[in-house]
This record gives C-alpha cells, structure tokens and sequence, in this order.
C-alpha cells in the first residue's frame, strides 16, 4: 500500500494517474474526496491533511511506502507554512517510523536550506532533517520550478497576459531549470519501482533549459496565443504592499500572497542539470516542447 499526500497538486494528480493505472494499491489523504476527481473511485480514502496530524494514524496503517507530496507555500488558518510543511512531515515520518513503513519519499524543493532568505525553502529544509533523523528509509526528491499546463502559475499569467503589460515581482531575472510534471511523476515511478541507484538518497530533479523567470513568462504568454506583450519587473516592495492589501480583503481567498511572490524571486538551479533525472531514467522535456510554442 503507498499513502500519497498532496495527491490533488500538480505533480500528485499526475502520479495518482499513473499508479492506478498500474493497479497499485494507493491511499490518498485529502480533506475533500471529490478532488481526487475520477481517481476516487480507484483508491483508498484517508479523510485529513496536514493540520490535522490526528488523521496520520488512520491514514499509516498497513502503508508499505509513503510518497509526501503534500505542502502549503502560504499561511493557512490550520497552520502556518512552518507547521504545515515542516512540523507535519516531522509527525508523519514518526508516525510512519511506529508503523513500519519502509521506504520515505519527501518532495522537497532544489534549494532547501536553514539559512534560506524565504521561508519555505526553510521550513524544506526543517522537513529534510526530520526525515532524515526518523530512522526511516528515505529518499529526497528536491525539483526545480515544476510546471503543467493549466496549473496554477500557468493560469496566472496567462489571465495577467490579458493586460497590456505583463507585470512579474521583482526583477525578473532569478533562473530556473522548469521541469514538466510528467517528468517528475516518471522519475518518482521509477523510485517506486525499485529502478533508482542503491547508493542516493537525494536527487536533484531539473529541466535540460535554464530560463529567468522573465523568460518563462515570455513562453507562457506565448503559448496561451496571445501577442507579445511587454514584461514589466515590479519591485517586491511594491509587490509586498499590494499584495498584503489583496490579502487583508481577501483572506486565505487571495489569488497571491507576497511570500508566494517572493518566490518566483529565488533561483532553483542545480550544476548537475538533468544528470538526477536522467538517473531515474528520465529524459525531462524542454517548456516550449511542452507548451507547444514553435520555435522556443
């Protein structure tokens, strides 16, 4: 039995796909079935999330593998960032370590580390070292900016591409090596199937194109069909301020909160490039490959 966590996301809802099409035995964890769409009917329901550590019990039992997806890169009211993604995945791995589960798989994020200027990249790393220190088979899987279309970032900028300018916080200029979320489920597949190095524990996962988040947007745009349109850089303070108002009217409503902004401000690169995927037995494709835009 795998217990997937934040199987309604971008990389989960691809990997739930592929695992019951397998006919893997798979429990989701989810606050609201009806998300899990078609899938629901083909898996194991354990109702909870990450706020509710309560429902880890329940959801552990008889589970051989964990795949956590799962993570919020914004406050909730059931939790902050920290608790959702660091103080759960802690809970998680002790209660996977009491149940007997053999292997961890943790998504965490190129980039993770104590001393990170934007706190999700620091309470990654926190989930890391839980990980690591519960005694637990485990595996890493840290991915660079991973996109789908019809994801939310991608349904951002094209409704932003509607403008007559294209407005990105900060300068635009941070790189990413983007990679499809396709690519991510086939690598973590082949984690699952045993296809993986015996020696690793961490991998790296990254797209074959380093791009600036200028850039990206600039393919996005394109690929939605619209004329190209000026990308107009805002400075974060500018961003901050505007989008604390958004979220003081909106509440957990809010299209963006600053921090989720911030983030599209920090590069996700790795020296290694593709070599993790590739050690996987992945291939990943290049963005405009994915998204159709001729001559990317």
């Amino acid at each position: 039995m795998i217990l997937l966590t934040g199987a309604t996301g971008t990389v989960g809802s691809v990997l739930l796909r592929r695992l019951t099409a397998t006919g893997r035995p798979v429990r989701c964890l989810v606050r609201d079935p009806r998300r899990l769409g078609p899938e629901r009917v083909r898996v194991q329901i354990a109702l909870g999330d990450l706020g509710d550590p309560g429902s880890f019990r329940h959801a552990l039992r008889g589970v051989e593998t964990v795949v956590h997806l799962a993570a919020s890169i914004r406050d909730q009211p059931g939790g902050s960032l920290e608790e959702l993604n660091a103080m759960a995945t802690l809970r998680l791995a002790q209660g996977a370590a009491q149940a007997g589960v053999g292997h961890f798989v943790l998504f965490s994020a190129i980039g993770a580390s104590d001393h990170h200027r934007a706190r999700f990249f620091r309470a990654k790393a926190l989930a890391e070292r839980a990980v690591r220190q519960s005694g637990l088979p485990h595996t890493i899987l840290r991915p660079s900016l991973v996109y789908a279309p019809g994801d939310p970032w991608l349904r951002l900028v094209e409704r932003l591409a509607l403008l007559p300018v294209v407005p990105i916080p900060g300068r635009g200029r941070a790189r990413f090596q983007p990679i499809w979320a396709e690519d991510v489920a086939d690598a973590t597949l082949a984690l699952l199937d045993g296809r993986a190095p015996d020696d690793r524990t961490v991998y790296e996962l990254a797209g074959p194109e380093t791009l600036t988040h200028e850039a990206a947007v600039g393919l996005i745009v394109r690929a939605a069909g619209h004329r190209p349109r000026p990308i107009v850089p805002v400075p974060q303070e500018v961003v901050r301020r505007l989008l604390e108002a958004v979220e003081l009217a909106m509440g957990p409503a809010a299209f963006a909160t600053s921090e989720e902004a911030e983030l599209l401000d920090v590069p996700m690169t790795t020296p290694t490039g593709t070599a993790d995927a590739e050690a996987l037995g992945v291939a990943p494709q290049r963005m405009p490959a994915v998204l159709g835009v001729l001559g990317g």
